[in-house]
């Protein structure tokens, strides 16, 4: 990966990095030693306030640029970003039909092109583990796995009890000759293992599955791998249809002031549903489609002591184009999910395992499996008439496993969130209180919902202030770290 520093006269210290996995492994070299030397953006502060992570092409530190998926590299990030989404839904390419192609030949093609990248993307690896949901991707990968790279190790992340991909997961790997093994989430655990590798992440971001990835990273190099194979980035160009109850609640944000009272009625307050409801209305429309609960505008205005929620919203401009022609609900949530694994998804994996000095691996990021399902593979193998996504890989499993059990839901890294509030709580608000020149109303607001970390719409709060307070107090002798800087 080659790291670009604009052409200005002596030495420009801003600095723009390629970490598109699209493209070539991320490095973040650039930033080492770094960390208490770079200007924090109070900005992409509230961007993971508000949302979890900082939108691209900007990072936590105001002369750092990312150039993720639908930013060109070559183009100063600093001054004129340009985003232009390369797996459109419509216009899209013309695919050939269902009725004219041969599956057969488009399951060889798949399985081939799946192997290839998993064995390009794992060649610097000596001890691979991947990381195994139970669900359709990563059960596809598997498959590819056990033929490219047999010596891998899977390892399946148990972080509710709602969840059941275990079974599922266990059954895959066996089946196909691979080791497997399985981690139940211990939120002080976690916690404790992403303190410990705070001061060697290079960057900020606060994805809900954070904790679970420093946690399973942490395990993965204890037991003596280094490389990490995750099966995430295949959505953008499959396509990622929309249910009626996730369409309903799109629908329903409208950006309207919610007074923040109306969250410590007694009923509401106790009820994450009716929390959840609540904050939909008073959110930006296209900011609904980000997963989770966070902290709304007025609160992280009181959170940072100044108006600057503004200002992050303001960062939605260099989308909006591409926005405009997405024109039905599922193209949008297909340059949403661009937006939030570029933020989110991939620096949860990118900045763990730099930090423990593991190598990263996506497969499904792989340009010439990516362009080929994108151009080649028909509309009805990338969503059904029923709306069911990838029945082509539902196909490349069915032929080695017949339906598994977890394939018809949806696997992610779950974090015991009220765990974490319940176990942690004062020494989060230890970092709060340490860290009031950089967010001085943290420790106030912990203060006043201390009672409320029952309900999951609160704990997910807690758990934006977790991950952030520890990352900002490692830098906090960084220039301009007060939030009116």
């Amino acid at each position: 990966m080659s790291i670009v520093t604009a052409p200005v006269q002596d030495a420009d210290p801003r600095i723009k990095l390629r970490v598109s996995p699209y493209r070539n492994d991320a490095d973040f070299a650039p930033l080492s030693g770094l960390g208490g030397g770079r200007p924090l953006d109070p900005v992409s502060i509230a961007d993971v306030l508000r949302n979890a992570f900082v939108y691209p092409p900007h990072t936590i530190y105001r002369d750092v640029r990312v150039a993720v998926i639908g930013f060109d590299p070559e183009r100063d990030l600093h001054a004129a970003p340009e985003y232009r989404f390369p797996f459109r839904s419509s216009p899209a390419p013309q695919r050939p039909t269902a009725q004219v192609a041969d599956e057969d030949a488009l399951l060889q093609t798949y399985h081939r092109l799946l192997c290839d990248a998993v064995t390009r993307s794992t060649a610097g690896m000596q001890v691979p583990w991947m990381l195994q949901s139970g669900g359709k991707d990563s059960s596809s990968l598997a498959i590819a796995v056990a033929e490219a790279r047999p010596d891998t190790t899977c390892l399946t992340y148990l972080g509710g009890r709602e969840e059941d991909e275990v079974e599922s997961a266990r059954a895959v790997a066996r089946q196909l000759g691979l080791r497997h093994e399985a981690l139940v989430c211990e939120p002080g655990r976690a916690y404790d293992r992403y303190l410990a590798m705070v001061p060697r992440l290079p960057l900020l971001s606060a994805d809900f599955a954070m904790l679970s990835y420093a946690d399973l990273v942490t395990e993965i190099a204890r037991s003596g791998g280094d490389g990490v194979v995750d099966g995430l980035g295949s959505d953008i160009y499959f396509g990622t249809p929309v249910d009626a109850r996730k369409s309903t609640l799109f629908r329903m944000a409208r950006d309207l002031p919610v007074p923040a009272k109306l969250f410590e009625a007694g009923p509401v307050s106790r009820s994450f549903v009716a929390c959840f409801v609540l904050a939909t209305l008073g959110m930006d429309p296209f900011e609904r489609y980000f997963p989770g609960s966070r902290f709304s505008d007025a609160e992280v205005d009181r959170l940072l002591g100044r108006p600057v929620a503004a200002q992050s919203r303001q960062r939605l401009r260099v989308f909006q184009e591409e926005l405009a022609n997405a024109r039905t609900i599922e193209a949008r949530k297909r340059v949403t999910l661009a937006i939030v694994e570029a933020g989110a998804g991939f620096p949860k994996g990118q900045y763990t395992t730099t930090a423990l000095g593991l190598r990263q691996a996506y497969p499904f990021c792989d340009a010439q499996l990516a362009e080929w399902v994108y151009r080649e593979v028909p509309d009805a193998l990338l969503i059904d008439r029923e709306g069911h996504n990838k029945p082509l890989v539902r196909k490349h499993i069915a032929r080695r496993f017949g339906e598994l059990p977890y394939v018809r839901a949806k696997g992610c890294f779950r974090f015991d969130l009220c765990g974490l509030a319940a176990e942690r709580f004062e020494q989060v608000h230890a970092f709060a209180v340490e860290a009031r020149d950089l967010v001085p109303g943290a420790a106030r607001w912990l203060e006043d919902y201390r009672g409320r970390m029952g309900n999951k719409f609160f704990a997910s709060k807690f758990y934006l202030l977790a991950v952030v307070l520890p990352w900002l107090l490692s830098r906090a002798d960084a220039p301009a770290q007060r939030p009116d800087a």
